[in-house]
């Protein structure tokens, strides 16, 4: 069973909420999980100006340590929390080796 660490929308209309959850990959975006691990509000608050997230840093380790693959999203959140680490900003290209020079 492939697992995946994603969001599931909750919230209201023009008030989004999402939970982080470990679910399997085939099942709906606000299916049932195995396991919730965390919230995130994308809707900064108007006193703080931050967007909160709450996160279970076991749970995520071991789900990340079973296999469990995160999307996107997720990844983006679980870099800056640092348990993932970062992307490179250029990926490496292979590229073909370079003609050799012919003679004339």
């Amino acid at each position: 069973m492939a697992v995946r660490i994603r969001f599931a929308l909750h919230g209201l209309r023009h008030r989004p909420m999402f939970h982080i959850v470990a679910m399997n990959a085939r099942s709906k975006r606000d299916g049932k999980p195995l396991e919730m691990l965390g919230t995130f509000n994308p809707k900064p608050d108007l006193n703080e100006k931050t967007k909160q997230i709450t996160l279970n840093f076991e749970r995520t380790k071991y789900w990340l340590g079973v296999g469990a693959q995160p999307t996107d999203g997720v990844r983006f959140l679980l870099e800056r929390a640092g348990l993932l680490p970062p992307r490179p900003l250029y990926p490496k290209v292979k590229r073909s080796p370079l003609a050799p020079e012919q003679s004339a």
